[in-house]
């Protein structure tokens, strides 16, 4: 595809649906951001759309008209808890079989669907998950993007819209949101912390391969009517993470020896099981199928975690810096 074709992104204020917008328009795409509320982009080649509750009827027919791809991106993350699974279902399923019935009647060339790895197995796994790993989700968020993925491959199964879909494991990267940024807070705590002894290994994905991964299915017809788990190369233990941050946050690297098991029980006992669950068991996830179809993640796990918490701090002193400049001008009015 060439840089003359024009693109819709739903979930353009979100996490990735900003950084996706952002980047294609620096390649040279035309894009047609929508989101829930008016936003605007300072690039004249980025088109805000507001599109309201996609939870009910919207106008689909309105945003698909004249572009040549869709990345559907808007959705409920698995962050929230506090939902009901009719929520997920009216948001992450409903929503994406109008949006792919009216880019099917519209011709649109390419549908890219933003699912999860979760669509398939819970916060962690024992085994490496592949795209042959049954699909056994464990929660209302990850039934629900499996559901999604199902409904938009029935509706565009033997049309010209070709689709592929994305499973990517956690994200993360400047602006992040959800498990990844608690885990950058707790990273920053300028005190020793006991996590030194985790083992579990984790698969992540950087903001920017995940986007070099999109722009690359977008591009090639291999990626037709194909699902693929997007990850980094590199596969990091609990440890490693947390040191990763820490060094770009500029706290210390070295970390307490604390048992992974007495650690966990600790958290239980505080109520913090989910966290525990997060830090000590594993998750690993390989991308070798869509490494084998031609992509190449452009970035390092360990380097690009550490660029990611040394942007968050670099907005934090930008944020003081602002804060103490309007102090200022206050006080001398």
């Amino acid at each position: 595809m060439g840089i003359a074709q024009r693109i819709l992104v739903t979930g353009a204020s979100g996490f990735i649906g900003q950084h996706i917008v952002r980047v294609l328009a620096e390649r040279g795409y035309s894009v047609r951001a929508a989101a829930r509320h008016p936003i605007v982009f300072d690039s004249p080649r980025v088109e805000g759309v507001a599109v309201g509750d996609m939870s009910r009827s919207f106008a689909a027919e309105f945003l698909v008209r004249g572009v040549d791809a869709v990345i559907h991106a808007a959705g409920l993350s698995s962050a929230r808890t506090d939902l009901p699974a009719a929520a997920y279902t009216a948001i992450n399923v409903d929503a994406t079989r109008q949006l792919a019935r009216a880019a099917r009647s519209a011709r649109v060339k390419r549908f890219v669907l933003m699912s999860s790895v979760r669509a398939q197995v819970g916060v962690t796994y024992p085994e490496i998950v592949t795209e042959a790993t049954p699909a056994e989700p464990t929660d209302a968020y990850g039934r629900s993007k499996k559901a999604a993925e199902a409904v938009m491959a029935n509706m565009l199964d033997g049309s010209s819209t070709h689709w592929t879909v994305l499973r990517p494991v956690l994200v993360y990267g400047p602006g992040v949101k959800g498990n990844m940024a608690a885990l950058m807070r707790v990273a920053a705590l300028p005190v020793p912390l006991p996590f030194g002894a985790l083992k579990a290994r984790r698969s992540l994905v950087s903001i920017g391969n995940l986007i070099s991964a999109v722009q690359y299915v977008l591009q090639t017809q291999t990626a037709e009517n194909s699902a693929f788990i997007v990850a980094d190369r590199e596969v990091l233990t609990m440890a490693e993470i947390i040191r990763a941050l820490r060094r770009g946050l500029g706290r210390s690297e070295l970390l307490l020896p604390v048992p992974d098991t007495s650690l966990a029980s600790m958290l239980r006992l505080i109520g913090k099981g989910d966290f525990a669950d997060r830090l000590t068991g594993d998750l690993v996830a390989d991308a070798a199928r869509l490494r084998r179809i031609g992509w190449a993640p452009p970035e390092g796990a360990a380097e690009a975690l550490s660029a990611s918490s040394a942007a968050v701090r670099q907005a934090g002193k930008d944020a003081g810096k602002d804060q103490a400049g309007e102090r200022y001008r206050d006080a001398r009015h």
